[in-house]
């Protein structure tokens, strides 16, 4: 049974990681990969001979449930108005005092199991509750996404408070697919919403993951083979694969922070190795079906606004469908340009740099007025690069403009408004990179 509890862990860690590399700013997508990383840390320490191993266990196991109460909530619309309560109160309430209360029933067990099961899946019905009134998703992702969630509630129940109905072996089993599956929409959701293809880039990880699992997996089974008690290679065979697979699926982050620990005093160096590796990171990820002329107003804003916020990213740029302006072709005509995805993104970055240049307006160098507000909404938090609403914003090489910029923003445009006017500017832009294929 260790070889089955491993795949069913190589499985749920290598997703886990995969989302969590994919996209660190979708909040949904970064629940769900902690959701399956709390999965197989569960079964890293509960073997499937029927029983959870020991109170570590029974925690790991509980906590995809309240996480997954938490994806819930990050799949409501961004201007739901239960959105924000429901958020403070899942981070500061449910998610802190459920895992207290896994805490007290793993170490107590009996009497507390069952009002454990119910404080900890209350929210998420609660939750599931509040998404089905919301026109979230596409129909098939939607209806996979609350038909996965009502079977993991049942499945979380049975975990929770094991009532011997089905080996706890079939139970474990049935949520690591619920969690797989949930992954797997959200990672087609984020895709779709990025205009991005996640077919390629989902087949690459996982061969990879699978190469190296394989290999140093192997070599454990090997010695577990001429072994007496395989129970005792049991971390072993965890660590190993568990480490064989990050160190693949994360590849570019760790390249990242060797970066940083090599080449301290090469910034530019470092840049430039960021960029090739997330230009490479990308290709994959580009839909190359994506025809932007069929894409009506809306959709051809919501690849605008994804290209805006991620200005500053090349890597990002590289696999948005925006590359693929005619404009873009036509300044890649030039003798001293090359046809190059990398090039590609630097003229889209280009290209909405203008445009945001031309919603300023030439009176002054900077203003407050209605007539700066789109402006004021792209440049300086996309270009410039201020984070006005971080409780410890870094100032450091901002320039007296952008300072002003900053002070102003935090002080009196509501982070709900800067999002408005962000949106407005959004469609001002799209506008107008669609009139110059005209």
């Amino acid at each position: 049974m260790l070889l089955v509890a491993l795949v069913a862990f190589a499985v749920a860690w290598w997703l886990g990681l995969y989302l969590l590399a994919r996209d660190t700013t979708d909040a949904a997508l970064r629940r769900a990969a902690l959701g399956l990383v709390a999965y197989a840390l569960a079964l890293a320490f509960a073997p499937f001979d029927g029983n959870i191993a020991d109170a570590t266990g029974y925690v790991l196991a509980g906590l995809p449930a309240l996480i997954w109460t938490g994806v819930l909530l990050a799949l409501l619309p961004a201007g739901h108005r239960w959105r924000g309560p429901a958020e403070r109160a899942w981070r500061w309430g449910v998610l802190p005092l459920g895992t207290a209360e896994l805490v007290a029933a793993a170490v107590v067990g009996g009497a507390w199991e069952p009002l454990t099961a119910a404080l900890v899946l209350a929210p998420l019905v609660a939750a599931l509750v509040l998404l089905l009134r919301q026109r979230v998703l596409g129909g098939l992702r939607r209806g996979a996404v609350v038909l996965v969630s009502v079977l993991f509630v049942l499945g979380a129940a049975l975990l929770l408070v094991p009532l011997e109905v089905l080996p706890v072996s079939v139970v474990m089993a049935g949520v690591g697919v619920d969690l797989a599956v949930l992954g797997v929409v959200l990672a087609v959701s984020n895709a779709l919403e990025a205009g991005e293809s996640v077919a390629a880039d989902l087949r690459r990880s996982a061969a990879g993951a699978t190469i190296a699992a394989v290999v140093f997996g192997g070599q454990v089974g090997l010695v577990a083979f001429g072994a007496d008690d395989t129970d005792e290679l049991r971390p072993l065979a965890f660590g190993v694969v568990g480490a064989a697979i990050g160190v693949v699926t994360l590849a570019s982050p760790l390249q990242g922070i060797i970066d940083r620990l090599v080449f301290t005093g090469r910034p530019e160096l470092r840049a430039e190795r960021a960029d090739l590796r997330d230009a490479a990171d990308a290709l994959p990820r580009r839909d190359q079906r994506q025809v932007l002329a069929d894409l009506d107003d809306d959709g051809f804003t919501r690849l605008v606004r994804d290209a805006l916020r991620n200005y500053g990213d090349l890597g990002k740029l590289v696999s948005s469908p925006l590359i693929a302006l005619p404009a873009i072709d036509t300044r890649l005509q030039r003798p001293d340009h090359t046809d190059h995805a990398l090039e590609r993104a630097t003229e889209l970055k280009a290209l909405l740099l203008e445009s945001i240049e031309r919603l300023r307006p030439r009176d002054q160098e900077f203003g407050t007025s209605e007539e700066w507000r789109y402006y004021n909404a792209l440049y300086f938090p996309y270009v410039a690069g201020i984070r006005p609403y971080r409780r410890q914003p870094d100032l450091s090489g901002l320039d007296e403009t952008s300072r002003r910029a900053f002070d102003w923003l935090r002080r009196y445009v509501p982070e709900r408004t800067l999002y408005n006017w962000q949106n407005a500017a959004a469609r001002v832009v799209a506008l107008d990179l669609r009139s110059r294929d005209t």
